[in-house]
């Protein structure tokens, strides 16, 4: 899909992160226009984590910009970015399993007007058949990808402009990595911008409208999804016989 870099919807420049004294992204240049799929994609330790964590406040940013919607949010608090709509599913389980599903999708949406929650946890639930029909069950008894959908769920209950999603088909069998790439193209469809850190790399490039390939903190390679022979440039990058930008 045609994307422009002129106003994207994230913007991205020279941005250096890591944790306290160990520095792991090297002067990362990156943009998400709005209602756009964009994978980031590398090896494991290449710093994706890292990356997603320092755009959602989690990480502090060291140098460079972050803007999202026109704004600074370079080293706002993940409360500020969620609020802006830029709403980051954290890699691995992170439910209450004392809870129900249905609260579980209540608290996510703790700080939205009373009226406003229930419709946005029945539009989330929409997407997941599988724990729509388990809404009154614990969060702790559902299988594992059961409550790695549910994370992706907490996520749409925000409503968000971009959602950033860490490796959702961790964990997830085969026919629940279907499910969460189709809810990612509807989500697009509707005009919701997606960074998705994948391991998957052929779901990753059937979804993604553009890919950025990250190694040892640095981009080494960014290109649209459709170009010829993708999959053996990214294969390359990664082992460090292409830099493109």
């Amino acid at each position: 899909m045609p994307t422009s870099v002129v106003d994207p919807l994230l913007s991205v420049a020279r941005l250096e992160s890591g944790h306290g004294k160990i520095r792991v992204l090297h002067g990362i240049d990156l943009h998400v226009s709005a209602g756009e799929v964009v994978a980031l994609l590398g090896p494991n330790g290449a710093g994706k984590t890292t990356l997603l964590r320092a755009l959602s406040g989690l990480l502090p940013v060291n140098s460079g910009d972050v803007r999202f919607g026109g704004r600074d949010i370079a080293n706002a608090t993940p409360r500020q970015t969620a609020r802006e709509g830029l709403v980051h599913v954290i890699e691995g389980h992170r439910v209450f399993t004392q809870l129900s599903v249905t609260d579980n999708l209540l608290l996510a949406a703790y700080d939205l007007p009373r009226g406003e929650r229930a419709a946005r946890v029945e539009q989330a639930l929409s997407l997941f058949p599988e724990i729509a029909e388990k809404r009154h069950e614990r969060g702790g008894a559902l299988s594992g990808g059961q409550q790695q959908m549910l994370t992706v769920a907490q996520g749409l209950v925000r409503r968000p402009r971009l959602l950033m999603l860490d490796e959702p088909s961790a964990g997830l069998s085969p026919v629940l990595v279907d499910r969460v790439l189709d809810v990612i193209a509807r989500l697009r469809g509707d005009g919701t911008a997606v960074l998705l850190v994948e391991q998957l790399l052929e779901k990753a490039l059937a979804v993604a409208d553009r890919v950025y390939a990250l190694v040892q903190g640095h981009i080494v390679l960014e290109a649209a999804t459709g170009e010829a022979d993708l999959p053996h440039r990214l294969e390359r990058a990664y082992l460090g016989g292409e830099r493109s930008r």
